[in-house]
C-alpha cells in the first residue's frame, strides 16, 4: 500500500512538473491559430490535429524580433557571468579561508550579511551608477553587477575550509604561493560546488528580467527574457508562436542541466554522506 502511494505521488509530481511543458510543446506544434484560440481554456487546445513546425519557422524568421540575436545575447551574458562569478568568488573565498589577513573573519561576516540583501534593493543605485559610467544598453551593464555573488562566495568558503590543513601546508612547503595553491589544489577539488553554482547561476541569469528590462533599449543587447515579454506584447493573438518562442527559450536550460547533472548529483550525495 505504501509503495502504491509512493508511485502515485511520484507520478503526480511528474505530471505537475512536465504537464505545463508538454502543453507548451503541443500548442507550439499546432499550426491552426483559430483552433487554438477557440479551444483555449479546454484540453482541445493542447491536442493538435496536425503537427507542424510552422510556428518555429515564424519565430526564427521574424525580422522585428530576431530570436537568434536574442539567443546569442543571452548565451554570451550568462556565459560571461558564469565564468566570472566562478573564478572571482572562488578566488576570494580561498583567500578568506587560507590567507594571512587579520580581518578575514569579519570579511566573512560581511559576506554572510550581504546574502540577506535582495537584488531589488540595489537596482536604483546600480542604475544610477551605470548611467553615470555610460554603460547603459550594453553587455557590460548586464554582466558586471552579477559577478560578485555573496552566496557563491560563502559556499566556496565553506568548502575550502574543509580542505585538510596538512594539504595546504604541504603546498606551501613545496614553494607554492596562495594563488598557485588555489589554482592547483583548491579549484580542482571544488568541481561539485562549481556544478551546483553553475546550475543556480545559469537558471537565475537565463530568466533574469528586472535588471535587463531597465538597462536595455532595442534588440541589439536584449536578452531572451525581455524579448519574450516584447514578443508577447506584439503577438497576443498568436499563441502557437508564443509557445514556440517559450519552448526554444527553455531548451538551453534543459541541455545545460543534462551536461552538469553528474557533478550536481555528486555534490548532493557527497553532502548527504558528510552530513
Amino acid at each position: 500500500m505504501s509503495r502504491t502511494l509512493t508511485y502515485f505521488f511520484a507520478l503526480l509530481m511528474v505530471l505537475v512538473v512536465l504537464g505545463p511543458l508538454m502543453m507548451m510543446v503541443t500548442v507550439s506544434l499546432n499550426p491552426s491559430e483559430p483552433d487554438i484560440s477557440v479551444n483555449m481554456g479546454t484540453i482541445r487546445a493542447f491536442i493538435p490535429h496536425v503537427v507542424s513546425f510552422e510556428n518555429y519557422q515564424a519565430v526564427l524568421t521574424d525580422r522585428n524580433h530576431p530570436f537568434l540575436r536574442y539567443l546569442f545575447n543571452t548565451a554570451f551574458i550568462v556565459g560571461a557571468i558564469l565564468i566570472g562569478a566562478i573564478l572571482v568568488n572562488s578566488m576570494a573565498a580561498f583567500a578568506l579561508a587560507w590567507g594571512q589577513g587579520r580581518y578575514r573573519k569579519w570579511a566573512v561576516v560581511a559576506v554572510v550579511a550581504m546574502i540577506a540583501v535582495p537584488m531589488e534593493s540595489l537596482v536604483l543605485p546600480l542604475l544610477l551608477m551605470s548611467s553615470r559610467m555610460g554603460i547603459v544598453n550594453s553587455y557590460e551593464v548586464q554582466i558586471l553587477p552579477f559577478i560578485a555573488n555573496a552566496f557563491a562566495l560563502f559556499l566556496f568558503y565553506q568548502f575550502f575550509t574543509k580542505i585538510p590543513k596538512d594539504l595546504i601546508e604541504a603546498a606551501r612547503v613545496d614553494g607554492m604561493n596562495l594563488f598557485q595553491t588555489y589554482w592547483y589544489i583548491g579549484l580542482p577539488l571544488c568541481k561539485p560546488i562549481i556544478a551546483t553554482l553553475s546550475i543556480l547561476i545559469f537558471l537565475e541569469q537565463w530568466n533574469n528580467y528586472l535588471w535587463p528590462v531597465m538597462v536595455t533599449r532595442g534588440p541589439e543587447f536584449r536578452p531572451l527574457s525581455v524579448a519574450m515579454a516584447a514578443y508577447f506584447d506584439s503577438n497576443r493573438m498568436y499563441w502557437g508562436q508564443i509557445m514556440a518562442f517559450a519552448v526554444m527559450m527553455s531548451i538551453p536550460i534543459m541541455v545545460f542541466f543534462l551536461i552538469v547533472q553528474r557533478h550536481f548529483v555528486q555534490s548532493v550525495t557527497g553532502s548527504a554522506v558528510k552530513g
